[in-house]
């Protein structure tokens, strides 16, 4: 690899600051009722937020100047080390259990989420794996089964907190580098059935699931109950018109769409900023998805490709996922918006994500 280093891709550091921005912006606008409901303090969240976003450029500007051939080095001890905190977090006493799930290790309202960094650590060790055995890739025995063998074993890792949502991510952005890396689509055709039947399991297995599929299809079947959600996040978009009611004139975050600076951010930001202020949103993402896209297709060698499509994948699946989720064109699963949702360990995560982007982007030729 050479090692003649370039300035990083200003533009990306750009979007990612004015997305940043934004969610700053929101997270208060949209939690300042709820907060000074709940903890008599209108700040705070945001100031946590804040305080998260601070610590997650940090990491960025850090990461940046690290070379990301550092992550193939030690791509098997971080995952390792994810490993061990993914079954740390199922011990009582030690993981912290919210809203059903067992997800979070921690001390009070600061913790982290063990499942949200295992994302990136595979991501690492996988663009590791088929960096060196992309040749063996097409090979459903030799190469796509070792290859999605660990994934599998993470998820199901995932499952036992159980976080539908993050283990959705990982696994979708695991299979779109495999494909880049030349999979047959045949073996994915196979794999899908199978797939699709160990998903359809996983619903079944809880209610709750089942309670989600079912709203997402006629959420007006139970409007107080698992339809609830959908439905104010749904009013909340409506008014919101062309313009918008106006930055914080929201109606929905007076308790009627519960956590709003969390997964149905993006409801309250359509309301109070409309069609144009969501479209700005989505043309930010657009743009930092075709800088991304560049500088992996510019990248040295084929571990800084995979790497750079794999963190472009992981973003890019979280924003189609929430915002279909937000607009009623699939179930809620619990996603967060990168950059804009409250939530410290997804927030650091991908701030982290893109300094080993901008890093890549040092040695890209686009």
């Amino acid at each position: 690899m050479s090692t003649k280093k370039s300035t990083p891709d200003i533009i990306l550091i750009v979007i990612t600051l004015s997305l940043l921005a934004v969610g700053l912006i929101m997270v208060y606008s949209a939690s300042a009722i709820w907060a000074t409901y709940k903890f008599d303090d209108s700040f705070f969240f945001a100031k946590r937020q804040l305080l998260f976003a601070g610590v997650g450029v940090v990491a960025m500007f850090f990461i940046m100047n690290i070379d990301y051939w550092t992550w193939r080095t030690w791509a098997k001890v971080i995952v390792i080390i994810c490993f061990v905190l993914l079954v740390a977090v199922l011990i009582p006493g030690i993981g912290m259990e919210r809203n059903g799930s067992r997800s979070w290790i921690g001390v009070g309202a600061f913790s982290v989420q063990p499942s949200e960094f295992m994302k990136l650590a595979m991501i690492a060790f996988l663009a590791k794996y088929l960096s060196e055995n992309q040749k063996k890739i097409t090979s459903f025995k030799q190469g796509l089964v070792p290859s999605l063998s660990l994934v599998f074993l993470a998820f199901g890792m995932i499952m036992l907190q159980p976080d539908l949502g993050t283990g959705t991510v990982m696994v979708g952005t695991c299979i779109v580098m495999i494909y880049v890396a030349g999979a047959r689509i045949s073996h994915f055709v196979g794999l899908g059935l199978l797939g699709v039947a160990g998903f359809v399991a996983l619903i079944l297995s809880a209610p709750y699931r089942i309670k989600r599929i079912t709203s997402f299809l006629n959420p007006w079947e139970d409007p107080l109950g698992s339809g609830f959600q959908i439905i104010q996040s749904l009013y909340a978009i409506g008014p919101g018109g062309l313009f918008g009611l106006g930055l914080g004139q929201s109606r929905q975050k007076f308790f009627y769409l519960p956590e709003p600076q969390t997964d149905f951010i993006f409801a309250i930001l359509a309301e109070e900023l409309g069609f144009i202020g969501g479209s700005f949103v989505i043309l930010l993402f657009s743009l930092l998805l075709w800088r991304g896209v560049r500088i992996a297709l510019g990248a040295p060698d084929l571990y800084g490709s995979f790497l750079g499509i794999g963190i472009i994948g992981m973003i890019a699946i979280q924003v189609i996922i929430n915002i279909g989720v937000v607009t009623g064109l699939m179930p809620v699963t619990g996603i967060t918006l990168p950059f804009l949702s409250y939530g410290g360990s997804s927030l650091t995560l991908m701030l982290m994500a893109v300094g080993v982007l901008l890093n890549i982007s040092r040695y890209a030729r686009y």
